[in-house]
């Protein structure tokens, strides 16, 4: 089993035909079906079922798959590290952030890491919480800044670390009838409109277990696919909408929106940075590491 053998193996489970290997890996396609046959050989392992569309992993595939994707990152890595060492150039760094994160809390971060490594490159991929993780598992982006609820499902083989409180308030245009309330109260809330950010996504979780917390039914909502739509549809009088504090502190300044304490919330919800748990980190990670929690947790040690 070698690292091309692996390589020509994921690329054919992520979906690949073996043209399409072939190409990518600058091999001919001959080569690739030896290498696929070669590794099942060498493992006594059967890992293709072949259909009309070309092969479907077995079971035993997925097993290997994990190992696969991290021997490969780590030879990537190695590589990559020893041509920084001949042209003494910083590297690469790849981070993952959910939106909020993304949006509202790193970019001014990013920018003064920048300024302290300057032959870093930065790449910033942003998705959902729960996709961005799932990359940082599978070697994708070397770091996650997502938010997350106090209590981290599944978070074994991570490392997470909190950097901030994040949590929800009550957001309404300043001619709602609620908005000359300094408090509301849940009683206030049964009749109103709701808009909501989309299923998936952590603000989303935390916002219906707060309403079956209060006994608060959401019957009446709209969901929306951003933070940023939700908070148009607001300043035009659509309804009431739960968010994150930080995503709003602009519109809350302006005057363009009203914020309230959301009624017998405790907050759960932290910025978190999440690593995986390796003994061995790239000098690059190390360094984002330090600045991280030296720099942009606000939060008591």
């Amino acid at each position: 089993m070698n690292v091309q053998q692996l390589k020509v193996f994921l690329s054919v489970c992520d979906g690949q035909t073996l043209i399409e290997t072939a190409e990518q890996l600058g091999l001919k396609q001959p080569t690739v079906s030896f290498h696929l046959r070669k590794l099942e050989e060498t493992l006594g392992l059967t890992l293709w079922r072949k259909n009309a569309r070309g092969f479907r992993p077995t079971s035993d595939a997925f097993e290997l798959l994990p190992y696969a994707r991290r021997i490969v990152a780590l030879v990537d890595e190695a590589e990559e590290r020893m041509s920084e060492l001949r042209n003494r150039q910083g590297g690469r760094l790849r981070i993952g952030a959910s939106h909020t994160p993304a949006t509202y809390f790193i970019p001014k971060y990013l920018a003064q890491f920048r300024v302290l490594h300057p032959d870093v490159q930065l790449l910033l991929t942003v998705k959902k919480a729960r996709s961005t993780l799932a990359m940082l598992r599978n070697y994708e982006i070397d770091a996650a800044i997502v938010s997350l609820p106090e209590k981290v499902e599944d978070a074994e083989g991570l490392v997470v670390y909190r950097l901030a409180e994040d949590g929800l308030r009550l957001f309404l245009c300043p001619e709602h009838p609620l908005a000359s309330f300094e408090e509301i109260a849940v009683e206030q809330l049964h009749r109103e409109t709701f808009l909501l950010h989309e299923s998936g996504t952590t603000s989303r979780q935390l916002t219906d277990e707060w309403a079956e917390q209060v006994e608060l039914k959401l019957d009446s909502a709209m969901e929306m696919g951003a933070i940023e739509t939700i908070k148009e549809g607001l300043k035009c009088n659509m309804g009431i909408g739960v968010l994150p504090w930080r995503s709003a502190i602009r519109e809350t300044q302006s005057g363009e929106l009203i914020q309230r304490p959301l009624p017998r919330y405790r907050n759960n919800r932290f910025i978190c940075l999440a690593l995986r748990d390796e003994e061995t980190l790239s000098p690059h990670l190390r360094q984002f590491l330090s600045f991280a929690r030296s720099s942009m947790s606000v939060l008591a040690e």
